[in-house]
């Protein structure tokens, strides 16, 4: 089945450059290998019909009116082993610390910007810096980041770079939660012959994280209640939004659900007004409240910033972390690293080309057609040029952004990504992949293990975006063997 499978000239996570099985995916492929065509099309085809009986969805916007799709699903898992998982969870609690520091500074001493380790202007010309409303704030644990999702990828070497980091309102815990549902339901014979680190207690550590940001003005610390503030059911990521609220047993509300009265936070419900301690939103900064943001806000709950600044409720993820998590303060992330840690970054970036200096933005333009381009300010793999993969003309356009508005763009390499096999309309292929891995952190860090395994199921696109047309595998991180197993071996 896999005779016409090639790795060559990628990473392959599965397979070695020889053809053979690598070693933590012996088992894996072994089990495989006894299973008949019509046996895998029908796991796959069981895979597909449980996400749709569960209605997991996410919204492709730019279709008219938004379409609603169930996440594309690929039952070859990604497996991690333990000593590579140890690495990645080490590297993931250094940077999410460095930008939390990061974060807490430039709303605060501004040491950073002061000791030019960092342009100011990158900073204070940001649209998503918020000084004038979070500046100055005294939240709880110094804390901006309660859940940051962090993508890696692999490069032509099998070694893990950060690719972006995601600090405003990084989704897709849930899809981690159902694409395990669903594997268990199809593949339940692929799990007796490994051991993994489980996901069960995670939902507890997020809870957990979330409590302990309780305001300094909390009306009581025994039973403070928190809230999920969504946009509502027609945002892209609702269905996160219900998991999340669901399995933490807090309450999902709508900016119409609350209402702030003396500065104090209030939820409505049918035995009367409650408060509000801690609210984990899922709006973005401009729509949270329209007499600080956006006028024209319908999602957010007019007064909440006043409550906020008086300490009476908690908002995370804090307010302004887009200004450390566009891609042009990435480029400066080790830098933040070295500072704030005196540390050497344990997982590296990726190359990045600053466009705002004129030589290298001379230098990206010359070479423009071996490069990735992406704009500082989007996501989900919208506005970003794949330069060998693209026409004269969509090069010609993003020339011309560039010379108009260098600031708003980085160019990277054009990284070999990883790719693993797929199986898909009854063959298996190899796809790019990457991971995003989520962090948790309240009084302490927890890195979750594995985290959503996102694949670009579109034979040779880079692009592993849902809303693009990727898709998603579930992640194995397995269990350290004890010495004897392996000796057995």
């Amino acid at each position: 089945m896999f005779k016409p499978y090639t790795s060559d000239p990628y990473f392959d996570e599965m397979i070695d450059q020889n053809g053979n099985p690598r070693e933590h995916y012996q088992r894996f492929y072994n089990s495989l290998l006894q299973l008949n065509p019509e046996e895998l099309k029908e796991k796959q085809d069981t895979a597909n019909l449980n996400f749709l009986r569960q209605g997991i969805t996410f919204t492709v916007y730019g279709n008219e009116g938004g379409t609603e799709r169930t996440l594309p699903f690929d039952f070859i898992p990604i497996i991690i082993p333990s000593d590579k998982w140890k690495q990645i969870e080490k590297g993931m609690v250094q940077r999410v610390k460095a930008l939390n520091l990061f974060l807490d500074d430039i709303y605060h001493g501004q040491n950073i910007l002061n000791d030019g380790i960092i342009p100011r202007d990158l900073i204070e010309q940001n649209p998503y810096f918020y000084y004038q409303q979070a500046g100055g704030v005294d939240i709880p644990l110094r804390n901006h980041i309660f859940l940051a999702g962090i993508d890696l990828i692999k490069d032509e070497k099998g070694v893990y770079r950060v690719l972006e980091d995601n600090l405003r309102n990084p989704s897709g815990m849930s899809y981690v939660y159902q694409n395990r549902y669903v594997m268990r339901q199809v593949c339940p014979e692929f799990f007796s012959k490994h051991s993994l680190n489980m996901l069960e207690e995670q939902i507890g550590h997020l809870h957990a994280a979330l409590m302990s940001h309780l305001p300094k003005n909390a009306r009581t610390t025994d039973d403070p209640r928190a809230v999920l503030l969504t946009p509502g059911m027609y945002n892209s990521a609702y269905y996160d939004h219900v998991f999340l609220a669901q399995r933490m047993n807090i309450s999902l509300v709508e900016g119409r659900d609350l209402i702030v009265k003396d500065k104090i936070v209030y939820m409505k419900t049918i035995r009367g007004l409650k408060r509000v301690d801690i609210i984990y939103r899922r709006i973005d900064d401009d729509f949270l409240d329209p007499q600080a943001f956006r006028k024209d806000s319908r999602l957010g709950v007019p007064g909440l910033l006043d409550a906020y600044r008086a300490g009476n409720v908690s908002i995370v993820n804090g307010i302004g972390n887009g200004a450390a998590d566009d891609k042009a303060i990435y480029a400066y992330v080790p830098d933040m690293i070295k500072y704030y840690l005196n540390e050497e970054p344990i997982i590296p970036n990726v190359e990045t080309y600053m466009l705002r200096n004129p030589e290298q933005r001379e230098w990206v333009l010359k070479h423009i057609d071996q490069l990735v381009v992406k704009n500082v300010g989007a996501s989900g793999g919208y506005d970003m040029l794949i330069g060998p993969h693209a026409s004269e003309e969509e090069i010609a356009i993003f020339k011309e952004k560039i010379m108009e508005n260098p600031n708003q763009y980085i160019a990277q390499p054009t990284i070999k990504l990883s790719r693993a096999p797929v199986y898909q309309d009854g063959r298996f292929y190899p796809c790019h992949v990457d991971l995003r891995v989520f962090v948790m952190k309240g009084e302490n860090i927890n890195v979750f293990p594995g985290g959503l395994s996102r694949v670009a199921l579109k034979e040779g696109s880079l692009v592993v975006n849902s809303s693009q047309g990727g898709g998603a595998k579930d992640t194995w991180v397995l269990k350290e063997e004890p010495q004897h197993a392996k000796q057995s071996r």
